[in-house]
């Protein structure tokens, strides 16, 4: 079973948290039963069921589809079964856009950063 949390700043905002506010009702319902499921039935079922997807050796994302919109949540791994989600976008073409990833990635390096300095998850 997985755990997610969201990455937020020491300031208390969150890349993630604010796309979300963004979004329609509906979608943000959708993209939230995809996290709660993902947590539910591990990641073995996520992947089968598309609903997560491994983008790089540290980044993944939640997959939600809600009509003709993509709805894209990159996340890592951080403790065990413990995920931490970055941010999140629109998916607009095929392929993940790079700097979609670039942004995960700092947001990444930027929380382990955090954590090591305060000696926290």
């Amino acid at each position: 079973m997985l755990e997610f949390e969201v990455c937020a700043s020491a300031d208390g905002s969150s890349p993630f948290r604010e796309w979300m506010d963004g979004l329609d009702r509906r979608e943000r319902a959708k993209v939230y039963a995809t996290i709660r499921n993902v947590e539910r039935y591990g990641i073995g079922t996520a992947l089968r069921n598309e609903w997560v997807k491994k983008l790089d050796a540290d980044i993944w994302e939640v997959r939600a589809q809600f009509g003709g919109n993509a709805q894209r949540a990159p996340f890592f791994f951080v403790c065990g079964n413990t995920c931490v989600i970055a941010h999140g976008f629109s998916k607009k073409t095929p392929k993940t856009p790079r700097r979609e990833l670039r942004r995960a990635h700092r947001i990444m390096a930027r929380y382990k950063e955090e954590r090591d300095a305060y000696g926290t998850i």
